[in-house]
């Protein structure tokens, strides 16, 4: 199980309660179970009602199963199974079992039959419209359909021949007989089971009628005996009907649904319908793109489980909406890669240096400590001769005050190597610089100097030996703070023109050719990186995961 504090989560109203259950003696244990619906790949929302659910089980010594909601065939997919099941891993959780609403179906279709046979369902003909038109509204009650009091033998019929295949999609549904006055909507007949001549990835062509998740949901609850039944917030007025299911059905211990805020960041899209938009039409590189609020996306960008982790602590657990600012997650994820990433020098935009009183020919090889920290992961190997490279934004020809990198005259460190002074520089017909020409001290090696001077300014730098890379500059997606809030048909123009930035020729460490995927290091004073799944064998890419400080203004 992953290391989760549970001191953070003590607090929270869903622990108190269960607290009050558990002493007044309504439970005697407890077992949630995670839900979500193959239609998708999870995202940071996600991880918010994994930590719930998994830690809530943990605190007090129950059982969190995984249950895969798997009641709409069309829009579910056995890649979206398998991708559910990587990412809780991931973020180091293990479930009790495994079970899909689908190995229900059976049940759950006795469970219909059982309240038609109790005059608390039928087979109504309304069209989808229709339907709407006889709901209501918010201040006006609805209207009873016309086929609500078909008898029982009639209902049963047509249920029957609905299973059978007699009838097309949409051409009847099953409804709940409830009140078609309550004053909520969700308790106004609602349909519970629907014709869908659709193949099932689990079930195949057994079934052409599919329970509604309003239905599926609860009785899956009860049926695994799960005692609290944790969902986000827009399942609150749900409650009634979700309780009035398992009530009809005759379940002695109910489970208990408690709802809490879900998690909503800015410059974010959740929305499963818009992610897959972003995907079909290729604004990204699929559910796994950097810029993604996909677990998968932020797996592959860099960002440590235990930092996502610790980030749902700090957001905490409450029914208030709210909004975080992604700076949070950001520092989250840079506490993380800080303590326990080590560090490399990679230069992004190579400037070529040639040390013109270092002897031509010769190398000598430097070491670099590879975390302040943890001397345990020694130090790496890098190379110095007459001819380095430093970043281009290291050198200007006219800096201005303040600016203590390399400009003719000045003195700068090279961080653990020498002091080096800039005498001259060579630019191209555009006038562009192309090489600048500096001296080194050689009684400064490591970086300090006998007499005692100080110089203000250190700098990293490549060796002659570094080897090439791309790197991949992520930033955030949209430009705007609340994409949600724009329409369908707009939110693709509010993506960040720049939330990627591709450069073909860095130079990195030698002692990173061996790097694996998702491995992250500091690449110093440019920020934390990780290897991306691109790589091969003859070409390095690393993606940009966070900047050294806060790109995110609060």
């Amino acid at each position: 199980m992953a290391e989760i504090e549970t001191s953070a989560l003590s607090s929270n109203f869903i622990h108190d309660f269960i607290d009050e259950d558990l002493a007044a003696g309504v439970n005697t244990r407890v077992q949630t179970r995670f839900p979500p619906e193959p239609n998708g790949y999870l995202h940071i929302g996600h991880a918010k009602a994994i930590c719930i659910d998994f830690a809530t089980a943990e605190k007090y010594g129950g059982i969190c199963n995984l249950r895969l909601d798997d009641t709409n065939p069309s829009k579910e997919d056995v890649e979206y199974v398998e991708s559910i099941m990587e990412d809780i891993k991931w973020l180091g959780f293990n479930w009790e079992n495994v079970y899909y609403a689908s190995e229900y179906f059976d049940f759950i279709y006795e469970c219909a039959i059982k309240l038609i046979e109790k005059g608390k369902a039928y087979v109504c003909d309304l069209t989808a419209d229709e339907m709407r038109e006889y709901r209501g509204t918010l201040t006006e009650p609805g209207k009873n359909s016309p086929y609500r009091d078909r008898s029982v033998e009639e209902n049963l019929r047509l249920f029957k021949e609905m299973t059978e295949g007699k009838y097309a999609n949409g051409e009847k549904v099953l409804r709940a007989k409830i009140d078609m006055a309550s004053p909520n909507l969700n308790m106004r007949d609602p349909v519970i089971y629907r014709i869908m001549h659709v193949s099932h990835h689990q079930t195949g062509d057994k079934w052409c009628v599919y329970p509604m998740y309003d239905f599926a949901h609860p009785l899956s609850d009860a049926k695994e005996n799960v005692t609290y039944s944790l969902c986000s917030l827009e399942f609150e007025n749900h409650r009634p009907l979700y309780d009035w299911f398992i009530k009809e059905i005759g379940f002695e211990e109910p489970p208990r649904q408690i709802e809490f805020a879900r998690l909503n960041i800015n410059y974010c899209i959740t929305s499963k319908r818009r992610n897959i938009r972003l995907v079909t039409d290729k604004l990204v590189s699929g559910w796994d793109d950097p810029r993604m609020a996909t677990i998968c996306g932020m797996r592959r960008r860099g960002y440590p489980a235990k930092a996502i982790r610790s980030f749902i602590e700090k957001v905490g657990v409450s029914k208030a909406y709210s909004v975080v600012d992604y700076g949070l997650l950001e520092s989250c994820v840079r506490d993380e890669l800080n303590a326990n990433a080590p560090r490399a020098m990679a230069v992004l935009e190579p400037l070529k240096v040639i040390v013109d009183n270092y002897p031509e020919g010769q190398t000598e090889k430097l070491l670099v400590d590879r975390h302040p920290d943890h001397p345990e992961m020694g130090k790496s190997e890098v190379t110095f001769g007459r001819e380095i490279f430093i970043e281009k934004n290291d050198f200007m020809i006219d800096p201005p005050k303040k600016y203590f990198r390399m400009f003719p005259g000045n003195e700068v460190r090279f961080k653990g190597a020498y002091f080096l002074t800039c005498t001259s520089y060579e630019t191209d017909e555009n006038g562009e610089v192309t090489c600048i020409h500096c001296t080194y001290d050689p009684a400064t090696k490591g970086g300090d100097t006998p007499d005692g001077r100080k110089v203000k300014g250190t700098i990293h730098w490549a060796g002659p030996d570094s080897i090439k890379a791309e790197v991949r500059l992520y930033d955030k997606l949209f430009d705007v703070e609340d994409p949600a809030s724009i329409p369908d048909e707009e939110f693709v123009d509010a993506i960040n023109k720049d939330s990627l930035i591709v450069l073909k020729d860095c130079l990195v460490e030698p002692c990173l050719k061996d790097a694996k995927a998702e491995e992250s290091f500091q690449f110093v004073r440019n920020g934390y990186f990780a290897v991306d799944k691109d790589s091969t064998e003859g070409k390095l890419v690393f993606n940009r995961t966070v900047q050294l400080n806060s790109s995110y203004k609060k």
